[in-house]
């Protein structure tokens, strides 16, 4: 699976409305064929911060970022931004599922 965590820096004016600002982004992306997770976190230590975690299959990585509504968010989130996203992309072979933390069980 390919593993992308992002990190926005949401200028203040946009930070509340944000959630807003990408809901039709979010929508379509989780309903793309090959799509395993895309769920938007914010930031305890920096209220100005949002944490994107997505995840697709590796075949579906092209397309998604081929979409209309992946090149519309671009352009709708970039005004909103105080500075270029910061992101990790990798490939996790044969992961397709978040796994179970073994160091701390629950009942």
């Amino acid at each position: 699976m390919i593993f992308i965590v992002v990190k926005f820096k949401v200028k203040p004016e946009y930070v509340e409305s944000w959630p807003e600002l990408t809901r039709a982004f979010t929508e379509a992306t989780r309903n793309e064929p090959g799509n395993l997770w895309f769920d938007w976190s914010r930031s305890l230590e920096d209220p100005n911060e949002y944490v994107l975690v997505e995840a697709f299959q590796e075949d579906a990585a092209a397309a998604h970022v081929n979409s209309d509504h992946f090149q519309q968010a671009m352009k709708d989130m970039q005004p909103a931004l105080v500075e270029t996203p910061r992101i990790i992309n990798t490939v996790i072979e044969g992961a397709t599922e978040w796994s179970r933390m073994g160091e701390l069980t629950v009942d």
